[in-house]
C-alpha cells in the first residue's frame, strides 16, 4: 500500500500546507524522526512536534506560515519549512531573502528559550533551522544539495559555537540521487526525491520504488493520495497557487511602472508605488498586516493607513 497510481493528480509535497500536514500527522512521527536524522546527521530517538495545529485555510487566509516545529530526545529545536515556487519571474528576488529569513527564524527560535534563572548559555539547546526549497539557492554549490551553516571564524575556520545551524536543502539538486539505485540512497535522498517528485508523473515509478523501500515513506505515500484526493485540501490549493501568482504578477507589474519613469530617483519611486499597491491588493484580500509588512518592506503605519484608504476596501 501506499504506491501512488499513475493516473491520480497528486498535490506536491513541496507545497508548505501538504508538507505539514504530512509531517505532523501521528502516523509520520517514525518518518520525522528518520528525516530530522538524515538532515542534521545525528542519532534521533524521539521527537515531539510543538505546532500541529494548522490555520484554518479557508480562502481569504494566504499567507499563513506552515513550519514544523519540534524538538528531539536531545532538547535540540528544529523548525523544518518547505519553500517552493512555481513562478519563474517569482524566484529571481528570492534567494538572498530566503537567506535572510532563514536566519531570522532561526535566531528568533533560539532566543525564545527561558533564559530565566539561566547562567551558563552555553548549556542552552541546539537550535537547527531547515530550509527545504524546490529551487537552487547556492548555484555555487553545484554538487551540493544540503548545505549547512554554522558559527565559525572568517579565517581559520575555528567553531565558535555549536548552538546554531541553518541548514538548506535544495531539491532541485536531486539529479545525481536519481541516477542511484534506490537501495544505494540515504533516508534523507529517499525523502528528498518523494518531495520533490511525487506530483510528476514522469517519475512516479521511482517514487514509488521509493515509497517501497521503507515502511515510513509507505506511510507518507499513504498520507498524500488521502491528502490529495480531499476536495476541501484541493480547493485550498488551488486558492493558494492563485494568490501566488496574482502577488508574482502585481510584484511585476510594479516593477514595470517602476522602469516607465526612467531616472534614478523615478524608479525608487515607482519601486514605492509598486509596493504601496501590493499592499493595497493585499489588504483586499484579508492579508494579516504583519504578513504585508513582511512581503512588502512597508511599516505598520503605513499598512494601517493604506487600510483606512478607500482604493483598499476588503472583499467580501
Amino acid at each position: 500500500m501506499g504506491l501512488l497510481p499513475m493516473d491520480l493528480d497528486i498535490l506536491p509535497p513541496s507545497d508548505d500546507r501538504v508538507f505539514k500536514l504530512i509531517l505532523t500527522s501521528p502516523e509520520a512521527k517514525p518518518g520525522l524522526v528518520k528525516l530530522i536524522a538524515g538532515v542534521i546527521g545525528r542519532n534521533v530517538l524521539d521527537v515531539v512536534v510543538h505546532n500541529n495545529e494548522l490555520p484554518p485555510g479557508d480562502t481569504e487566509e494566504k499567507a499563513e506560515r506552515f513550519d514544523v516545529n519540534c524538538k528531539i530526545d536531545d532538547g535540540s529545536q528544529i523548525n523544518l519549512e518547505m519553500q517552493a515556487s512555481h513562478i519563474k519571474e517569482d524566484l529571481d528576488g528570492q534567494h538572498n531573502n530566503l537567506k535572510g529569513k532563514s536566519v531570522y527564524y532561526l535566531t528568533d527560535l533560539h532566543s525564545s528559550q527561558p533564559s530565566r534563572g539561566v547562567r551558563r548559555y552555553d548549556r542552552l539547546a541546539r537550535t537547527y533551522q531547515v530550509t527545504f526549497c524546490s529551487y537552487t539557492v547556492f548555484p555555487n554549490l553545484p554538487e551540493n544539495y544540503v548545505n549547512s551553516f554554522s558559527l565559525r571564524h572568517d579565517v581559520t575556520g575555528e567553531l565558535l559555537s555549536d548552538a546554531v545551524h541553518v541548514i538548506f536543502v535544495e531539491l532541485s539538486k536531486l539529479g545525481e540521487i536519481m541516477k542511484k539505485p534506490v537501495k544505494e540512497m540515504t533516508a534523507l535522498d529517499k525523502w528528498a526525491v518523494f518531495f520533490q517528485y511525487a506530483q510528476d508523473p514522469r517519475y512516479r515509478e521511482t517514487v514509488n520504488r521509493v515509497i517501497e523501500s521503507e515502511e515510513v515513506l509507505t506511510v507518507a505515500g499513504e498520507l498524500l493520495m488521502s491528502i490529495s484526493q480531499n476536495e476541501r485540501e484541493r480547493a485550498i490549493f488551488r486558492s493558494r497557487r492563485k494568490f501566488q501568482t496574482d502577488y508574482a504578477s502585481d510584484m511585476a507589474t510594479a516593477e514595470d511602472n517602476g522602469r516607465r519613469i526612467g531616472r534614478a530617483e523615478g524608479r525608487a519611486e515607482g519601486r514605492a508605488e509598486g509596493r504601496m499597491e501590493i499592499a493595497r491588493n493585499a489588504l483586499r484580500k484579508r492579508m494579516p498586516i504583519e504578513d504585508i509588512m513582511d512581503i512588502t518592506g512597508l511599516t505598520r503605519e503605513e499598512v494601517e493607513q493604506l487600510a483606512r484608504s478607500p482604493q483598499s476596501c476588503i472583499e467580501k
